[in-house]
């Protein structure tokens, strides 16, 4: 298997699910050196922080995502990453329109716990983004066999 050095995690608009899963990735995978874990969105709400239930879900796990600024995927940054994990089927989709030659290389987050969707907090109550959360924490850390190479 490939070394996977760039990832990138994609949503909609980068402040709920990719945010998260970003910052539980670089925690999962602090101890390997070299590694760059960066999230983007589909429909991205530019150069705004990740939404509040969010980081105060990140901060009680010992993260801080205090300095996150949602961003726009482009065709260069999927170009660019190793792996591209997205938290819909629907994304997917959207993203081969974008790169096509990602074909290879974007997967569900949740694809090796029984293909889950990791379905959109935004705009909800905190039990939302805690569901959200752990699905994307069980994502991740079924997904470190392949990542952690």
């Amino acid at each position: 298997m490939a070394m996977f050095n760039r990832i990138l995690v994609v949503c909609v608009g980068n402040i709920c699910r990719s945010p998260m899963g970003e910052y539980l990735l670089r925690q999962k995978l602090a101890h390997r050196p070299g590694v760059v874990i960066e999230s983007a969105g589909i429909s991205a709400l530019v150069g705004k922080p990740a939404d509040e239930t969010a980081l105060e879900l990140l901060q009680e796990h010992g993260m801080d995502a205090s300095e996150h600024k949602a961003r726009q995927t482009t065709e260069a940054l999927l170009a660019n990453a190793d792996i591209v994990l997205a938290m819909e089927r629907g994304h997917l989709k959207q993203l081969y329109q974008t790169a096509p030659q990602i074909r290879g290389k974007a997967f569900l987050m949740g694809k090796w716990i029984g293909d889950k969707d990791v379905p959109d907090p935004y705009k909800q109550q905190r039990p939302a983004f805690e569901h959200a959360y752990k699905l994307i924490d069980q994502a991740s850390e079924a997904w470190l066999k392949y990542l952690d190479k």
